[in-house]
């Protein structure tokens, strides 16, 4: 167990297992990244997080509350914590490299450094170290509501869910035709008008994310040359679309009204006509939608092509 800053300590399971030393330094609060809840730890205020440190695992998500509760602890009087994983190099390092990069307006390098200096055999993997990446870029906070982090739920989905025979409600934006007036423009659909998606939905492509990890997926000199004009939207997945995306990989994404065609759809992800790779993928393509701006005409939304 070593101390990172007053109060703040980064250990392993035998750490936690040791509960005479950690009453002797003073530890208040134990913080569990693990498989499974520990053993004795009555006399201590604890929060459990159970995850892996694989490449599958959402420890991004976690982030907040983790931060949040290292934060609360430490603004007691007297009081010490305990981050800890199995091993004490991965899981509980990022989060502790979380809370410095959070509270001491450090980067995510700076961080790295300063705990690889006090703990050389931290050695998280390189899942995290994206995860980081990604927090730094929100600000150092999780923000539902960027498009990269959107993406990012999406990519976790495919990697708990293999089979999509079961998605999370959460992954799934509110349908616009059923929910109340907004000021938020609208994108409906060219032949009958049913509203499909707000803009808040569509997820930026800027940043180059083309399929590393699908081999099948190569793409042809031709096919990697970048161009600037997108002929599609990519968005997250809508309610309406619930039914047509599960047990399937791929497939065609319809008017839930009138059944003309908007689009597709794979999880795999797709490509955009500017180059850019998108994993994974709900493209609506924009020849088949019309823009729908809101208009506040004395208190009422009313909304114009």
């Amino acid at each position: 167990m070593i101390t990172v800053l007053p109060g703040l300590h980064l250990g392993s399971a035998s750490d936690a297992a040791d509960v005479q030393r950690l009453q002797a330094s003073g530890v208040t609060h134990v913080l569990t990244m693990d498989s499974e809840v520990p053993d004795g730890l009555g006399l201590f205020h604890t929060k459990f997080v159970q995850i892996l440190d694989d490449d599958c695992a959402d420890l991004l998500s976690y982030l907040p509350e983790c931060v949040g509760f290292v934060k609360e602890a430490l603004e007691v009087p007297s009081s010490s914590v305990l981050v800890h994983c199995h091993a004490g190099v991965s899981r509980s390092a990022a989060v502790v490299t979380a809370y410095l990069m959070n509270t001491c307006g450090i980067t995510l390098q700076d961080a790295c450094s300063r705990l690889q200096t006090l703990k050389p055999d931290i050695r998280m993997n390189e899942e995290f170290l994206r995860q980081l990446s990604m927090y730094e870029a929100m600000g150092c906070d999780v923000d539902i509501t960027c498009a990269s982090y959107k993406q990012y739920r999406l990519q976790k989905v495919t990697e708990k869910y293999p089979e999509l025979q079961k998605l999370p409600r959460e992954i799934f934006a509110s349908d616009p035709s059923s929910a109340g007036q907004s000021s938020e423009v609208l994108y409906r659909c060219r032949k009958c008008r049913r509203s499909l998606f707000r803009a808040g939905s569509i997820l930026d492509h800027t940043e180059d994310t083309r399929p590393a990890a699908f081999a099948h997926k190569r793409m042809t000199p031709v096919q990697t040359a970048i161009s600037t004009k997108c002929t599609s939207y990519f968005v997250e997945p809508v309610q309406w679309m619930e039914e047509a995306l599960l047990g399937v990989m791929n497939g065609q994404l319809l008017c839930p009204k009138c059944n003309a065609k908007l689009g597709s759809f794979n999880w795999f992800g797709e490509q955009c006509s500017c180059g850019r790779w998108v994993t994974p993928a709900f493209q609506v393509h924009k020849n088949r939608v019309d823009e729908a701006k809101g208009v506040q005409i004395r208190g009422i939304t009313t909304t114009k092509r």
